[in-house]
């Protein structure tokens, strides 16, 4: 493991927090007044509210930190691929969930993450038409209430429960498949509940689900975040092998930069 220079990162999380917030304002603009969708190359969608949102976040992260490396979905997209990331960067996914945005359905998030050697030290998960904020780092996790001009209105810590005998699954409301379904036949779910983007993370770290499968393709900006504010709750993300899932993968064989395999997010189990 490689010793990092020394920073703040309480500072830096609060900054994530501000951050978060003003994309997810100007996110709620553009979701009010509507906007149109177009189709990346590999077929997502996009609108102007993830544009937005990235241009937000990377102005803030660049002014205060521009030594740390910023790897953001759609400067990905548009081919902008930084150089060395070194053993400390950034993931920004500006708007997860653009399906649910075009869905109107209100399960985006505004994700941010700090990542050091490999793991998610620090991240935020800010879905602004619930309100709901949600912090890890070193510190804990917590769960912040935002209203929808942006205003603080309260915050709490958090933490994932201790499992059940019987579990609250829960997964992706778009990209479910057969797979996940055939995965939690081996566990005694209560019930699976189908919720959009990172917010599923928050819902582990909260202590209000148990177990999160996900057999289908991710991209590292759409989970680093969450998986931050998870293993700060005490909870923690595998691979299908048993180890904890990392961040920071090039030049891989069988799947695209920054491409995840498949995972299994977990609280206390």
């Amino acid at each position: 493991m490689t010793v990092l220079p020394s920073i703040n990162h309480t500072s830096l999380l609060a900054t994530f927090e501000t951050t978060a917030i003003a994309a997810g304002v100007e996110i709620l603009r553009i979701y009010g007044e509507g906007c149109d969708v177009a189709l990346k190359d590999d077929k997502s969608p996009v609108t102007a509210a993830d544009h937005a949102a990235e241009a937000i976040i990377l102005e803030a992260l660049r002014r205060v930190t521009p030594e740390i490396p910023v790897v953001a979905e759609e400067e990905i997209s548009g081919g902008h691929v930084p150089g060395d990331l070194g053993d400390r960067f950034y993931l920004v996914d500006p708007l997860d969930g653009t399906r649910e945005f075009v869905n109107r359905n209100g399960d985006f998030t505004v994700n941010i993450a700090l990542i050091e050697n490999g793991a998610p030290v620090l991240g935020i998960v800010y879905a602004p038409v619930r309100g709901w904020l949600f912090t890890g780092g070193p510190g804990g996790a917590e769960e912040v209430t935002v209203d929808h001009k942006g205003i603080v209105v309260s915050r709490k810590a958090i933490s994932c429960r201790a499992a059940p005998e019987a579990l609250i699954a829960v997964a992706s409301r778009s990209h479910r498949t057969p797979e996940t379904d055939d995965y939690l036949k081996d566990f005694n779910i209560a019930d699976c509940v189908s919720v959009g983007s990172s917010i599923k993370f928050g819902l582990l770290a909260r202590g209000e689900a148990d177990i999160y499968p996900r057999l289908s393709r991710t991209m590292e900006w759409d989970t680093a975040a969450g998986d931050a504010v998870l293993r700060a709750a005490g909870g923690i993300t595998l691979t299908l092998d048993g180890k904890p899932l990392t961040y920071g993968r090039r030049n891989q064989a069988d799947d695209a930069d920054f491409a995840n395999p498949d995972f299994v997010a977990r609280g206390k189990l």
